[in-house]
């Protein structure tokens, strides 16, 4: 079979609707990294491939859910068991590598939820006792939605008047719970961004 009629018999597969949808993907993503259709960036577009295609089959509510770094810290045991699906047709094993990926990474990704609401707890107090605002909850949900941002961003994410956002922005800086990337100059906006949110979403620290 040429690679074209692989293609077509992969698409083929991942159209269906009989099947597990998480052992699906687990054969999808194997097939597609085996069939290495592209010259480069294969691993890439694999690894993309997995939240696309939950998403599509509707059990992610957005397409966020990636397994890149369960399968670099595994990436021996990834690799061996994709080859042996060439080598002994070993697909009972690759599917439970699979699975055991999909279930820490979930299991990593509850952590993060929780971490994240923590933080938008003690956030939402810091915030009030810092800026004594009415405003405190429309800063919290602007720098919850957009942690990394551009002052007019901001303005536009919160609502609030610009002299009153550039006042928030300058004490929570003050209190270093907002960071500047960038400073303003002239017509440009400054860059800021919330270190302890990205910290938590990234899985170390960054900032």
């Amino acid at each position: 079979m040429r690679l074209h009629d692989h293609l077509e018999a992969w698409r083929t597969y991942i159209e269906s609707e009989d099947i597990d949808v998480l052992i699906q993907t687990a054969v999808m993503h194997a097939q597609f990294e085996l069939l290495h259709p592209f010259k480069d960036g294969n691993g890439r577009i694999g690894r993309l491939l997995i939240p696309l295609f939950l998403f599509q089959k509707k059990k992610l509510a957005q397409p966020m859910f990636y397994l890149s770094a369960y399968f670099e810290s595994n990436r021996e045991e990834y690799y061996d068991a994709l080859g042996q699906i060439s080598l002994r047709n070993a697909w009972n094993e690759w599917i439970v590598f699979f699975l055991r990926a999909v279930a820490s990474q979930a299991q990593n990704n509850i952590g993060k939820v929780n971490e994240i609401r923590g933080l938008y707890e003690r956030m939402k107090t810091l915030i009030q006792q810092t800026t004594h605002s009415q405003h405190t909850i429309q800063v919290l949900d602007a720098i919850f939605t957009r942690p990394v941002f551009r002052t007019s961003d901001f303005i536009a994410e919160a609502g609030i008047l610009k002299a009153t956002a550039m006042t928030l922005l300058r004490q929570l800086k003050a209190e270093k719970i907002l960071r500047e990337l960038t400073p303003g100059s002239g017509r440009r906006p400054a860059v800021l961004c919330f270190p302890d949110l990205l910290n938590i979403t990234e899985g170390k620290k960054i900032l």
